[in-house]
């Protein structure tokens, strides 16, 4: 039942978006990090279960008290297909008896730190293993399903297009005292 309540809810927007396309492009919600103390950051959104913390290892600086940026992307990612190869399934008709993604990269911390030119910041590859399962489902169908699953995912597209990033820096004295004139 839980496949045809996805299905039907995706059924229904679809639908809307095909009678009014301009409804499918909005301004995603927004997500503020604060530093906390040390490494630590608070990142939190609109809604009150909009909140996630991540931290440095101790290595870095960091209290190691949260997951580390990096692993915060990895998991994005992970979560991200996991859930678009459910929908996907749910449209097909598909009940997934398995569903497992595991992210995982390779980076080199000279980047992060920029301690050698030409080395990037970011991960240097990414790797995804996808289990899968479906009773009575062809190999093949759950592939496919996959695949237009890494098609469709927001994060996985993010990444494999890498998109504008408009920055905007205000530079302010709160919370110090005003310069002497």
């Amino acid at each position: 039942m839980e496949n045809e309540r996805i299905r039907e809810a995706i059924e229904r927007v679809a639908a809307f978006l095909r009678q009014h396309p301009e409804a499918g492009r909005s301004t995603d919600t927004f997500a503020t990090a604060v530093i906390d103390e040390g490494l630590r950051v608070r990142v939190s959104g609109p809604l009150p279960i909009h909140v996630l913390t991540s931290d440095m290892p101790s290595a870095l600086g960091g209290g190691a008290s949260a997951p580390s940026p990096g692993w915060l992307l990895r998991a994005t990612l992970a979560a991200c297909d996991a859930t678009v190869i459910a929908m996907r399934a749910a449209q097909e008709g598909v009940t997934l008896t398995r569903l497992e993604v595991t992210v995982s990269s390779e980076s080199d911390d000279r980047g992060l730190l920029g301690t050698q030119d030409g080395v990037p910041a970011g991960p240097l590859t990414t790797s995804m293993r996808v289990r899968v399962a479906g009773d009575g489902v062809d190999e093949q169908r759950l592939r496919d399903i996959v695949s237009w699953a890494r098609d469709h995912s927001p994060v996985d597209d993010a990444l494999r297009r890498p998109a504008p990033i408009d920055v905007e820096v205000d530079v302010t004295t709160d919370g110090l005292e005003a310069p002497v004139q």
